[in-house]
């Protein structure tokens, strides 16, 4: 199965839902930042959370930039997330894991920490970004989104997300869901969504037998009560490029590139996202040099 994300709303548009399949997306991070167990499901439910926030958007030029640093072994956890499902990410130490915590689970909160903040930037295009920044409340990220969008955004919300680890550190599933509360929601539905998310199990394990989005919003919210709206990929895409690099050495100017080329004899990047580096030899800069005058 792919990844995919689905849009949907519920009870008669009283409930607003996202659901999403988040495997192949969390594998690639897995893979690209040889992160461990602990520090892979850190980064793999802020990368999911941040997808679906990100497919809230109205317009495919926008994009949310999160931050979560709790002060903990992991670091700050960085995720860029566009409205087409497309997202990037990293930790700051990718190698941290430690022992199951006591429901035996992977213990994300002791590697994320939780004093400090999850921060969203809001890139709509305008002068001035939209910039929103509530403290950590459990460091288990789930829960830490779920109090954002209360207290940022003024939307209530409950937020799951869930990454399961195979013993050789790859991913074996990862999935989340966001559930939101339209303000024409009648208590007797505010009460039945709060007693279906206590019961639903973990969001991974949901994933791991083969459930797809829409069958999880309809474990969620009944089938029943479903209307989908939209289905889109979602995947690990990062942004950079080796022409985007080549761009902005030459916005450098000719002599920072003449220097480059007599003192170093070429000229290296390294992209924090993908962990991909680029390599411009001097004959390569000797090119841009040429471009740039």
């Amino acid at each position: 199965m792919q990844d995919y994300l689905i849009k949907a709303l519920a009870f008669d548009g009283q409930i607003r839902a996202y659901a999403m399949r988040g495997t192949e997306m969390v594998g690639e991070a897995q893979r690209r930042h040889q992160t461990w167990p602990t520090a892979s499901a850190a980064l793999g439910r802020t990368m999911m959370a941040s997808t679906m926030m990100a497919s809230m958007l109205k317009s495919d030029k926008h994009k949310i930039t999160v931050k979560i640093e709790g002060g903990g072994p992991i670091g700050a956890i960085i995720v860029d997330a566009h409205p087409n499902g497309q997202s990037r990410g990293y930790v700051t130490n990718p190698q941290v894991h430690f022992d199951l915590n006591q429901h035996g689970k992977l213990d994300v909160a002791r590697s994320v920490g939780k004093d400090g903040f999850l921060s969203v930037v809001k890139d709509l295009g305008l002068r001035d970004n939209f910039t929103g920044q509530v403290p950590l409340v459990s460091g288990e990220i789930g829960d830490d989104f779920t109090y954002y969008f209360v207290a940022s955004e003024q939307v209530p919300s409950s937020v799951g997300v869930g990454v399961l680890v195979n013993p050789d550190n790859s991913i074996l599933a990862a999935g989340g869901f966001v559930i939101q509360v339209m303000p024409n929601a009648s208590d007797t539905i505010i009460d039945l969504l709060e007693e279906r998310i206590s019961a639903i199990p973990p969001i991974s394990k949901l994933v791991e037998k083969g459930l797809t989005p829409e069958e999880i919003l309809f474990e969620l919210l009944g089938e029943e009560n479903v209307k989908l709206l939209e289905k889109m990929p979602v995947s690990f895409q990062c942004t950079c490029s080796r022409d985007r690099i080549a761009n902005a050495l030459i916005s450098l100017g000719k002599e920072e590139i003449r220097a480059m080329i007599e003192e170093d004899g070429q000229a290296e990047a390294h992209c924090q996202f993908c962990n991909e580096t680029y390599l411009f030899s001097a004959e390569d800069l000797e090119e841009l040099y040429t471009e740039s005058k």
